[in-house]
């Protein structure tokens, strides 16, 4: 889903995603569009684009891509893919404000590999990876191989949205006031606690004010979604090739409302749910990380010795979970160098594991040894869902997604608001729900106001656009892909199963769903709506 400010979407690995089986054949685009290099003349703006003609026009320079900044989460430069093809970057001038398109411009970084067959190829395939605050520029190519078959067709495009890593990014607060930020208490139990989340809520919003105050009014979905058509323009696309994953979906879903006819083929994988607020969108992904938590109490329980948790059946392991939680709360356990696993850091790990399947062994080994003392892998999975480096450094994904969120949702929440709304939450989960119904409160006192209660992502003509929901889902629960299928219109949303665990279903390595999501983009193969993969 749209994560929330709480619960920050940074397990990206689970994060990709995509679709299921086809039947039926629905063309989203000319198959066999050429091959638009930078240096040939771009399309004409199909209709209802945006963009002022001198940038639309503009041409790219691509070089080979340097190593991530610290921004972007840092590491090594993208190595070659198989076959030696090489990844490159470039820069693209937007509008501050597409409302002024003639004034000041900033720059988005892009990164793309091209496509294989060029006598074959339809256009770019522009990936968003959600958050929102993910950096496509560093994770596109840390999964670029997982696309090897849309790569035969298709240039691979991502990059870093306004406000996000290298894209004139959100700065707040420097390393060492986010790693006393993090420490804090989350889930306030009396007034003095109360009291030292409020005022910190208060200072992170002044520091962002003060260190990117230019940006904030700036970085809503709307803009994203009008920098992607200026951008297929540039690209030399006349339709949008798209492949949006969690809050990518909202964001593709935007888009589709905005350009209907500049719609070309779109798949939307790990749905957020366009029909909720953010009060609704974050009990949701309470009920979500339940569901998730019980699956793995489940799993851990059913393999009987084997597990290393405490309890015969899920809800002793549950309850297992809760009491250490309820430890940390009063005695934090030493953690990694002298930072300690807090209830809140280990709350926040427990959610990162949570993210795939394949982290529930890490999730068990890390609540067995916070058990026994030894917070350091619990807190190293609260280090990556917070975008905190092995050496101490943070990127600005959390800053980003709270300007983004900020900027787009016009609740804000007193105290008294949001105290009067926790035991809902706590219904909806006993582990979660303080520390997401808390999270409310994370645009409170914010800069800039918001836009919109929830987005309007209703796409009359526009091309189908293919909805794939996971009905083990913990941040983008099953039922959002229903409600993005059936308000996208009818005829344009088609809405498609995956029986999993995790977030996302393309990257599951689902044969099913990865057969479904290549039919539809290479051939316009639009599988039948309704079509379950397990």
């Amino acid at each position: 889903m749209r994560t929330s400010p709480a619960l920050r979407a940074a397990a990206l690995a689970a994060t990709v995603t995509v679709l299921l089986p086809l039947t039926g054949c629905s063309d989203g685009g000319d198959n066999d569009a050429p091959d638009r290099s930078e240096d040939s003349p771009h399309a004409a703006a199909a209709a209802g684009s945006s963009g002022p003609s001198a940038l639309a026009t503009q041409k790219l320079t691509w070089k080979h891509c340097p190593a991530p900044s610290q921004a972007e989460g840092g590491g090594a430069a993208p190595s070659p893919l198989p076959g030696g093809a090489v990844w490159e970057c470039s820069v693209m001038k937007v509008p501050l404000d597409h409302a002024e398109p003639d004034g000041d411009t900033i720059e988005l970084a892009l990164v793309r590999a091209k496509a294989m067959d060029r006598k074959k190829r339809i256009g770019s395939l522009i990936f968003n990876f959600g958050g929102p605050g993910s950096s496509g520029v560093a994770t596109l190519p840390a999964f670029g191989t997982e696309y090897d078959k849309l790569r035969t067709r298709y240039d691979l495009v991502s990059f870093d949205p306004r406000g996000v890593g290298r894209s004139d990014g959100v700065r707040c607060e420097n390393d060492k006031q986010l790693d006393v930020r993090y420490q804090a208490d989350g889930t306030p139990d009396d007034a003095s606690e109360e009291k030292a989340f409020t005022d910190d809520t208060k200072t992170y919003a002044a520091a962002c004010e003060k260190n990117s105050g230019r940006e904030l009014p700036f970085v809503g979905t709307t803009n994203a979604a009008r920098d992607m058509d200026l951008m297929r323009q540039v690209l030399g696309d006349d339709r949008l090739y798209y492949f949006g994953i969690s809050y990518g979906t909202e964001l593709g879903g935007v888009y589709a409302h905005l350009f209907p006819k500049s719609v070309g083929r779109s798949v939307l994988d790990a749905v957020v749910d366009p029909t909720e607020d953010a009060e609704q969108s974050s009990l949701g992904q309470a009920k979500g990380f339940q569901l998730a938590l019980d699956n793995f109490a489940k799993d851990c329980a059913d393999r009987g010795d084997a597990c290393k948790l405490p309890g015969s059946n899920a809800g002793e392991v549950e309850q297992g979970v809760s009491d250490l939680l309820g430890r940390l709360e009063k005695k934090p356990v030493p953690g990694l160098g002298a930072r300690k696993l807090t209830q809140t850091q280990a709350t926040t790990g427990i959610a990162s594991a949570l993210y795939s399947k394949e982290t529930w062994p890490l999730l068990e080994q890390g609540l067995d040894e916070a058990d026994g003392g030894d917070g350091g892998l619990l807190l190293a999975l609260a280090d990556s869902l917070n975008g905190r480096s092995d050496n101490g450094h943070y990127d600005n994904s959390a800053a980003a997604n709270t300007a983004v969120n900020c900027a787009d949702s016009k609740e804000r929440f007193t105290l008294e608001q949001t105290r009067a709304k926790l035991p809902g939450f706590r219904d909806a989960s006993p582990v979660f729900g303080d520390y997401l119904g808390w999270g409310l409160m994370a645009c409170t006192g914010w800069p800039v106001a918001g836009a919109w209660d929830h987005p309007d992502v209703s796409a009359p003509g526009s091309a189908p656009q293919l909805v794939i929901g996971n009905t083990g889902d913990p941040a983008t629960p099953y039922k959002g892909a229903r409600a993005m299928a059936d308000e996208l219109g009818k005829g344009v949303g088609v809405e498609m199963t995956y029986k999993g665990e995790g977030h996302g279903a393309y990257n599951s390595g689902n044969a099913c769903v990865q057969k479904a999501v290549g039919g539809y983009l290479l051939d316009g193969k639009v599988p039948a709506a309704g079509t379950v993969c397990g």
